[in-house]
């Protein structure tokens, strides 16, 4: 490892598409469903980027390309200045322990029957780390350190909650004490009071262990609490990056804006003031994107030329990909 690169993780003009086959027999490519196409981002060691956007705008996908699960189709992924792009299994295995993933779901990504501390302790035995009574006295540590209690090692899945469940898919994450941690929407299956309990689990340990996270989700208000920087994705492409107070205080996408007078606000006499902006029509198809800025079609503040030439992402600190960006005042009344 480097160990000297600024940046811990570098995503550079990253694509992926996924082909669209026909024929039983003779298969033929007809199409291509474009997930991620053409995103670029940088995470500095100890940060928390956030990543937000609509179902199907390519999070997942773009998390999974980074953790090395999809190949892909092109640009260039690096890791603590290595190019991890496209490596075989092989080549790949000394980056898995510093690059873990988080899943949405608690309940589908543990095995119904498999005991916890075997599910925990499986990186440690893929890796090979330890003899059997060190694993075993490291998964129960890790139990303790995430507020589980190591006498339930021997117990299945079922026996456990969805938070527990969640707890349990942190230990396994941090078993192999990575430096990345891919959060892919770890609280959405979960109750509001449960969320927070689980967000504040998880800055405690990247206090303690100066973790970074690449934290995934669709809720805004989630997001802003965790995250250093967030970037706004729509149909595979960044629309806006800033740092977190920024973008929720001054958002310059009309999407950004959009997404965030959605937000559940508590007070309801700040709800009644603040203003809603409410976007027409469904999200295009990212297998036939609209041309020139993919959010055209859908944006209030769109001209001819949106629909003629993609926007850059640009700017200094905050980059938006807008030919009419929001300026200071003109967006919904926070």
């Amino acid at each position: 490892m480097n160990g000297g690169a600024v940046n811990l993780l570098e995503v550079d003009d990253l694509v992926k598409h996924f082909p669209i086959q026909e024929g039983a027999v003779l298969r033929r490519t007809v199409g291509q469903v474009r997930a991620v196409d053409g995103v670029s981002l940088t995470l500095a060691p100890g940060e928390t980027l956030g990543l937000v956007g609509e179902t199907g705008c390519g999070k997942s996908t773009l998390a999974r390309c980074i953790a090395g699960l999809h190949p892909v189709t092109s640009g260039k992924v690096t890791f603590d200045g290595q190019d991890i792009t496209n490596l075989s299994r092989s080549a790949m295995r000394p980056f898995r322990r510093d690059i873990q993933v988080m899943f949405q779901d608690p309940y589908g990504s543990l095995n119904p029957r498999r005991r916890v501390g075997s599910i925990i302790a499986d990186p440690l035995v893929i890796h090979g780390v330890g003899t059997a009574k060190e694993r075993r006295r490291a998964v129960a540590e890790l139990m303790e350190r995430v507020g589980l209690n190591p006498e339930h090692y021997n117990r299945f899945p079922a026996e456990f909650s969805g938070g527990q469940r969640q707890r349990i898919g942190v230990a396994r994450a941090l078993a192999l004490k990575p430096r990345l941690i891919i959060c892919d929407e770890p609280v959405s299956a979960l109750d509001v009071s449960i969320q927070a309990q689980i967000l504040n689990l998880l800055k405690d340990l990247q206090d303690d262990f100066g973790l970074t996270y690449l934290f995934i989700a669709h809720d805004l208000s989630v997001v802003r609490h965790v995250s250093d920087r967030i970037a706004v994705m729509y149909l595979g492409r960044v629309a806006e990056l800033a740092e977190a107070d920024e973008l929720y205080d001054h958002p310059r996408h009309p999407y950004s804006d959009a997404l965030l007078s959605a937000t559940a606000v508590a007070d309801p006499d700040v709800a009644d003031r603040r203003g809603r902006v409410v976007l027409t029509g469904d999200v295009p198809s990212p297998i036939d994107p609209p041309s020139g800025c993919r959010f055209h079609p859908r944006c209030p503040r769109a001209q001819e030329v949106c629909s003629v030439r993609e926007p850059v992402l640009e700017g200094a600190a905050h980059l938006t990909a807008c030919h009419f960006p929001i300026g200071p005042g003109e967006g919904a009344p926070r």
